[in-house]
């Protein structure tokens, strides 16, 4: 029989092998590096997709919010709200810019839909339908190892649709990960086409949860070389490896709280907003955590996190990096979490340490 010692050893040794994150002595930690970058209009709450455009700096930001009231929002680069435009009662996650229709893919949670609309939006502009998610059931159960040699089996039952993050390639591919069903889907070529085929990437139990927060696939980066896709997994606290030629799919980092979402840096660093932890990780190549960035650090007289609070979608442009504070209760107890008092919603945003250039 395995003592505790021993069963400690093989944990520990599990961790380091599979890229679990843990903290060396030359880790960088600021918690007072987020600071506002917009605030969202009265009445508007739950930020959490984001996109900018590369060329212009505006950047958009759509809503998570089941009370009724969901808007794109389009802000200058200097922060300034331009224009808005209404989703009412259906929820939207994922944006994505693309250059080449110069408009904005959205994941449309609420109607299990990808949209777009043009990136000069106005209240009149018309939201395009480009594909409906397909229902591909539950993820494959998953076969979980323990260090006594036994094995546990985990069961999924969840088949919503649920698009969450969006990302394209270099030749207009747009990936899309599935939350619930535990999947990555792929729409070729996406913005020469109307009512698109949806081809299934990967259907995997390990893109699926039975943790906390119950998102399964969430934020997605891809390789330079775009052969490997980058997934977090939110309630599993992971960040995945699935290789795009060999569709193998790995765990890259472990243990990072709430893990949302996550984009590459000119360096190659990886950079994930850890929802649940309230924080910004870093990780180098091989999924060590290098920085640790942002803290919550209350609320502000005007009703807005200080700091930051449940950061979901990230995105790196130029020397910034931007971060949502979607701030959403989760909990059933009421009172017990400081996102029940946040009143003005915003976006945060980061400067790259020179450390880290």
């Amino acid at each position: 029989m395995l003592n505790l010692a021993k069963i400690s050893l093989i944990i520990t040794l599990f961790i380091v092998l599979e890229g679990g994150v843990f903290a060396g002595d030359d880790i960088t930690i600021d918690k007072n590096a987020a600071k506002v970058f917009v605030s969202l209009p009265d009445g508007v709450m739950f930020p959490e997709g984001l996109t900018v455009n590369p060329d212009s700096g505006d950047s958009y930001v759509g809503t998570f919010d089941f009370g009724g009231n969901n808007k794109l929002l389009r802000f200058s680069k200097n922060g300034k709200l331009i224009s808005q435009k209404d989703f009412a009662g259906t929820p939207i996650l994922g944006l994505a810019f693309n250059l080449s229709d110069n408009k904005v893919y959205i994941a449309n949670f609420g109607l299990s839909k990808i949209q777009r609309i043009a990136a000069e939006f106005d209240e009149t502009t018309m939201i395009e339908d480009v594909a409906d998610i397909p229902v591909i059931g539950a993820p494959p159960n998953r076969i979980v190892s323990n260090p006594d040699g036994s094995q546990d089996e985990i069961f999924f039952g969840n088949n919503f649709p649920s698009p969450n993050a969006l990302i394209f390639d270099r030749t207009g591919n747009l990936f899309v990960s599935d939350s619930f069903q535990g999947a990555i889907f792929r729409i070729d070529e996406v913005q020469n086409c109307t009512s698109c085929l949806v081809t299934i990437v990967k259907h995997d139990g390990l893109l699926a949860t039975a943790g906390f927060p119950p998102f399964g696939a969430n934020g997605m980066a891809l390789s330079a070389n775009e052969s490997v896709l980058y997934v977090a997994n939110t309630g599993d606290d992971r960040i995945l490896m699935l290789n795009l030629e060999t569709m193998d799919l790995e765990p890259f980092a472990e243990s990072i709280n709430g893990a949302d979402g996550i984009a590459f840096d000119n360096a190659g660093l990886l950079w994930v907003a850890a929802n649940q932890a309230d924080e910004i990780f870093v990780l180098n190549e091989n999924g060590r955590v290098i920085a640790k960035l942002g803290e919550f650090l209350g609320i502000q007289s005007d009703g807005s996190t200080r700091g930051l609070l449940f950061p979901a979608s990230i995105v790196i442009s130029g020397k910034w990096v931007y971060v949502t504070n979607l701030a959403l209760p989760l909990t059933p107890t009421m009172g017990d979490e400081p996102e029940e008092y946040i009143s003005k919603f915003t976006v945060s945003r980061i400067k790259i340490p020179l450390n880290l250039d």
